[in-house]
């Protein structure tokens, strides 16, 4: 833990129900630089297996469409160019 505590990383704490693992993580985060800011608690079961690596990681642009707006491409879209719809 201690060795993790010390990295730059996000963690991923897995584990059988009633085995610590919340305890696990708020000592990593506790002891970790990051213990100023806010420990982000995720119940895994509760988002849809297709959908969890982007939820936990995030997706580049045009991950879901294969299509990324040309705006993007040359980097002077904003935010509201790289939602789809």
């Amino acid at each position: 833990m201690e060795m993790v505590a010390k990295t730059n990383v996000a963690v991923l704490v897995q584990g059988e129900s009633g085995t610590g693992k919340e305890l696990i993580a708020r000592l990593i985060h506790g002891t970790s630089e990051r213990t100023v800011g806010e420990l982000v608690k995720v119940s895994c079961p509760a988002i849809p297996q297709g959908l969890i690596e982007t939820e936990l990681f995030g997706y580049e642009k045009g991950a879901f469409t294969g299509r990324i707006p040309p705006s993007a491409a040359s980097g002077t879209g904003s935010r509201r160019d790289l939602v789809p719809g």
